[in-house]
C-alpha cells in the first residue's frame, strides 16, 4: 500500500496516537507517517503518508494551510489557548467592527514570539518542558508569512470565528493572542480545526471509525491518493522506456533523455518513466537530473 489517506483528526488525541491507530489497520510491516502535527486539542486534516509516500514528507510538510480558529476576547492563557491557566482577564469594550478593522495587520511578513508551550528547543530541552517547570525563557521573535486571515462570524459572547491561510512556523494561538493584544483586551484560541493542508481538503478527511470500516472491508487501499497527487507544484519530466535501466539504478539522467528541458531555478522536479511516477529529482547544471528521491519499487 503506497498513497496518502487524509484523516479527520479528532480533539483530544494526538497525531502520532492516531498513526498508531491507523498503524494497526495496515498490512504488518507497511511504513506510516504523518505530513505535519496538530496539537491535541486541534482537530482537521491531518495528512497520513503510506508506505512509499513516507520519503515525500519534505515535499508536502511547507505547502499552504487553513485554519479555522474561534478566538476568545477577554481572557489570556499561560498556553494562548483555552488548555491553559487563565493569567489575564479584561473588560472587552471591542466587538465585530474593531475585530475586522484590526485582522489586516497580521497579514503579510508578520513576526511573532514563540509560545513557551511549544516544541522549540532551547538547550536540548523542550520549551514546553521547561514551562510545566514554571521556567521562562525569552524567545526572540519569528518572521512569518500570513497569506490572509477572514472573519467568519461571532459564536458566543466575545467569542468570533476567522480562517487563516498560512504557511510552515505561524502559531494560531499566538496570532489569537497578539489580535487580542492589538485589540486591548486580550484573547486566547479557544478551538482550533486544520481545514487544508496543500491538496487535502477536510471535506475529503476520513474519521477514524470511517478508516476504520474501511480496513474491515477491504477498501482502505482504494481511498489511498496517488504519490504524485500532492506534489503538483513541482515540474515534471519525462523520460521514455530506453532509459529504464538508468532509472531503475538511480543513475543521473542525460539532458537528451528528457521530453523536455528543465525549466531554470527549479530546485526539483517529478520524474515519469513511460508515464509512472518514478521519484523525484535534483537539476544540474549540465542539464541532467540527479534522483532524490525515488519511487519505484525496484524488485531483486
Amino acid at each position: 500500500m503506497n498513497g496518502f489517506l487524509i484523516a479527520n483528526k479528532p480533539t483530544g488525541t494526538t497525531s502520532s496516537n492516531l498513526v498508531v491507530f491507523v498503524r494497526k489497520r495496515l498490512p504488518r510491516g507497511t511504513a506510516i507517517g504523518h505530513g505535519g502535527t496538530l496539537d491535541p486539542e486541534a482537530s482537521g486534516v491531518l495528512p497520513l503518508c503510506i508506505g512509499r509516500a513516507t520519503r515525500l514528507f519534505d515535499y508536502i510538510i511547507d505547502k499552504k494551510k487553513t485554519y479555522v480558529a474561534e478566538i476568545q476576547l477577554g481572557q489570556e492563557t499561560d498556553t494562548q489557548d483555552a488548555t491553559g491557566q487563565i493569567v489575564a482577564e479584561h473588560a472587552v469594550d471591542v466587538g465585530e467592527r474593531e475585530l475586522r478593522a484590526v485582522l489586516p495587520r497580521f497579514v503579510g511578513e508578520i513576526e511573532q514570539i514563540p509560545p513557551m508551550y511549544s516544541a522549540i528547543k532551547r538547550d536540548g530541552k523542550r520549551m514546553y518542558q521547561l514551562a510545566r517547570k514554571g521556567e521562562t525563557v525569552e524567545l526572540e521573535p519569528r518572521k512569518c508569512r500570513v497569506d490572509a486571515v477572514e472573519y467568519l462570524e461571532r459564536t458566543g459572547e466575545n467569542r468570533y470565528r476567522i480562517r487563516v491561510d498560512c504557511g510552515k512556523g505561524v502559531y494560531i494561538r499566538t496570532l489569537c493572542h497578539d489580535i487580542g493584544r492589538a485589540l486591548g483586551c486580550g484573547a486566547h484560541m479557544a478551538s482550533l480545526e486544520r481545514t487544508a493542508a496543500g491538496i487535502f481538503r477536510i471535506e475529503d478527511a476520513l474519521t477514524r471509525e470511517q478508516i476504520d470500516g474501511l480496513s474491515r472491508t477491504g477498501g482502505l487501499e482504494e481511498a489511498l491518493i496517488p504519490l504524485d497527487a500532492p506534489l503538483g507544484h513541482l515540474p515534471a519530466v519525462h523520460v521514455g522506456e530506453s532509459a529504464r535501466h538508468a532509472v531503475i539504478n538511480g543513475n543521473p539522467l542525460k539532458q537528451c533523455w528528457l521530453n523536455a528541458p528543465v525549466p531554470a531555478e527549479t530546485e526539483a522536479v517529478r520524474i515519469y518513466l513511460s508515464g509512472e511516477f518514478a521519484g523525484i529529482g535534483k537539476p544540474e547544471p549540465d542539464g541532467s537530473v540527479r534522483f532524490r528521491c525515488m519511487m519505484l519499487e525496484v524488485k531483486p
